[in-house]
């Protein structure tokens, strides 16, 4: 089994969720007493978030290359970045790294096409939504994402930073994700991507009426398929 090299702690949330899910799927995978072989390197969020709401996203990637780096160092042999927003630092972020990064929009792009969807909804970060590095990934993949209104988009953004990066559930905030994934259906999106590692914690299948693409649970089963390829 190869070495995964997890890049994370933006938030720590959601970089729990990838170990545990990583854990779950090695063990139904392989049984027994088998669990992956990783490395985390988790770095503190609160100076990222800053460097991201200033807009100084050449600093972010400095940040995050320095920490690539040291996961190679380390001995990781494939890469993921365990957030959907700081993909958009991805090709800066590999400078002087040669692991293969697994990119989470790509992942996620082909498995809604392999799924013969077309139209997902998108719900991620003001950043994620808004600006083009995540959704020209999904339309390369012949996807038409839709995407919030401006409203909604402050809303999701908001809950994430303020609730679910703090590890906050919100029974009422719950009910506005639903509420929003509802308007998008309703708009004509056939699947919803949980762009955003956090958002599992309130949206599932269960509560959401189209398919659900799950990000985080893509982004680890397509790691741990690299990881047992010999």
């Amino acid at each position: 089994m190869k070495t995964i090299g997890i890049l994370g702690g933006m938030s720590a949330a959601s970089t729990q969720t990838y170990y545990r899910t990583l854990c779950d799927l090695t063990r139904a995978r392989l049984g027994g007493l088998h669990s992956p072989e990783l490395l985390i390197r988790s770095i503190d969020f609160a100076p990222i978030a800053a460097l991201q709401a200033a807009g100084d996203w050449e600093a972010a990637a400095a940040i995050l290359n320095l920490h690539a780096k040291a996961l190679q160092s380390g001995g990781a042999e494939v890469l993921l970045l365990a957030t959907n927003t700081m993909h958009k630092l991805a090709e800066p972020m590999m400078h002087g790294v040669t692991l293969p990064l697994l990119h989470i929009a790509e992942a996620t792009a082909a498995r809604i096409a392999r799924a013969g969807l077309k139209s997902p909804g998108l719900m991620a970060t003001a950043f994620t939504m808004q600006e083009s590095f995540y959704t020209d990934k999904l339309r390369a993949a012949g996807l038409t994402p839709i995407l919030p209104n401006v409203d909604d988009r402050n809303t999701i953004h908001r809950i994430i930073y303020e609730e679910l990066c703090r590890d906050i559930i919100m029974p009422d905030s719950r009910a506005c994700y639903e509420a929003i994934a509802q308007r998008l259906a309703a708009n004509g999106a056939d699947c919803l991507i949980l762009g955003c590692t956090e958002i599992g914690m309130l949206l599932s299948q269960s509560n959401v009426s189209v398919p659900v693409f799950d990000t985080t649970l893509i982004h680890c089963e397509a790691a741990l398929d690299l990881a047992l390829t010999q």
